[in-house]
């Protein structure tokens, strides 16, 4: 157990491409911009087909408060205003562009504020307008995590640093890489929020990183804070505990005891959005896992096919038997490489046959493993239980939405059960009741 935060558990790192420098690839010859590449309602395409678009022209608006705008990575021709490939594997309303070479781009001298004399509504304004989203995985709209009603104060900025996930290393290289932008970044999202105080939290098997965090110049009020190892430290409510020692409540939000966190990569792309302009068009992604001949961390345009990326990088050892879009513990498994990079890609591995632990779902023996790593205080194998029997009128008197997913409990189970997937069904069929 953690003497930062409870349960948790240590799975091999496999960090293999953290020596990989950021490298870039030529433009795919096509870039599915999907509508819903964040939590919130989609964007609303203000394109047409047969337009051409410009590099950083808004080719979507947001669909609400909680959305986000997207737009075009290069210049080019819109080919489709509709379904198309997307990660969850269903086919999704996009823009799909088809680039012309040319990369012209729009004017950003206007939109940029160089000299930090817009203030803080203006730069939150700009974030929204950029499409900015946590580039952790969750992809929350940004512009909304740093809109706390004024009734519940922020006083401290935690920047995540930890990327705990096995294998993925794109935090590592931009942190590495990036170490003013990001520091930058949080100095920014400090002054939007109103607070003094910023923490960079970064684990122990990063301290490159931190060297790097620490030669940049860390300003008045932010430090780096550096953590042992524990999966899943870079979850949102257990890096608040292990920083700050407050616990997030059941149902509740980091602003409701004072914090806001956001994702190294996240924070650098609210400075380059506020310094220069530049909406969120590109991120850096990790190629991992044992069948791709050329793993490493690659920034990519938002859109880009993954079949792009693995062609490029000199495509797979052999068969495919696991493509998964993200890490191990918390990633998704995808059915091919059709779907395209969106603002939440922070990694795809791809593994060969025999190399993923199945799970046979045997009977749960209540050994009481789940619990013990639990980090949110759950009893993970009475939720997986309640589910299987269709018990569920008990999912809320056992707290199913505190569960963060992260996998600890089908990683410990000595039974092979797929307890997560239980948990999911569970939290489908609960928001499907309440939505009547």
């Amino acid at each position: 157990m953690s003497d930062r935060f409870r349960g948790g558990i240590h799975p091999e790192d496999n960090k293999h491409t953290r020596n990989e420098a950021i490298r870039s690839l030529e433009m795919p010859d096509r870039l599915i911009i999907s509508l819903s590449q964040h939590i919130g309602a989609p964007a609303r395409p203000v394109v047409s087909v047969g337009d051409r678009v410009l590099k950083f022209q808004t080719v979507a608006e947001p669909g609400g408060f909680v959305s986000c705008a997207m737009h075009a990575p290069t210049s080019g021709t819109v080919k489709v205003v509709g379904p198309s490939p997307h990660p969850s594997g269903s086919l999704i309303p996009a823009v799909v562009i088809e680039p012309d070479g040319k990369d012209e781009a729009v004017d950003l001298t206007g939109q940029a504020d160089p000299g930090l004399e817009k203030g803080p509504q203006a730069w939150k304004d700009m974030i929204r307008d950029g499409g900015i989203v946590g580039m952790g995985g969750a992809a929350f709209p940004t512009h909304v995590k740093l809109s706390p009603p004024e009734e519940k104060p922020i006083d401290v900025v935690i920047a995540n640093g930890v990327e705990c996930e096995p294998f993925l290393t794109s935090d590592h290289r931009v942190m590495l890489e990036s170490p003013k932008e990001v520091i930058e970044g949080i100095l920014l999202a400090m002054e939007i929020v109103g607070c003094k105080k910023g923490v960079i939290g970064i684990e122990a098997n990063k301290p490159d990183a931190v060297k790097a965090m620490k030669e940049a110049g860390l300003p008045d009020g932010v430090t780096v804070d550096v953590l042992p190892l524990m999966y899943p430290q870079g979850a949102e409510k257990q890096l608040i505990y292990a920083v700050t020692k407050r616990e997030v409540p059941s149902g509740g939000l980091p602003m409701d005891i004072g914090v806001v966190v956001q994702n190294v990569g996240t924070l650098a792309a609210i400075n380059a959005v506020v310094r220069r302009g530049s909406p969120f068009i590109e991120r850096v992604v990790t190629l991992g896992g044992s069948m791709p001949k050329g793993p490493g961390n690659y920034l990519l345009p938002i859109g880009t096919p993954l079949s792009h990326l693995v062609e490029k990088t000199g495509g797979l050892k052999g068969p495919a038997a696991r493509i998964i879009n993200g890490g191990p513990m918390m990633g998704a498994a995808l059915a091919g490489l059709e779907s395209p990079v969106t603002k939440g890609t922070s990694g795809i591995l791809v593994f060969g046959p025999g190399e993923m632990r199945p799970l046979k779902q045997r009977a749960c023996i209540r050994c009481g493993k789940c619990v013990s790593v639990c980090p949110a205080s759950l009893m993970p194998h009475m939720l997986s239980n309640i589910v299987e029997y269709q018990l569920f009128d008990k999912l809320k008197e056992f707290n199913v939405t505190d569960c963060i997913e992260c996998g600890c409990c089908s990683f410990e189970c000595p039974a092979d059960r797929n307890i997560v997937q239980f948990i999911r069904q569970g939290k489908a069929h609960l928001w499907a009741s309440e939505r009547g």
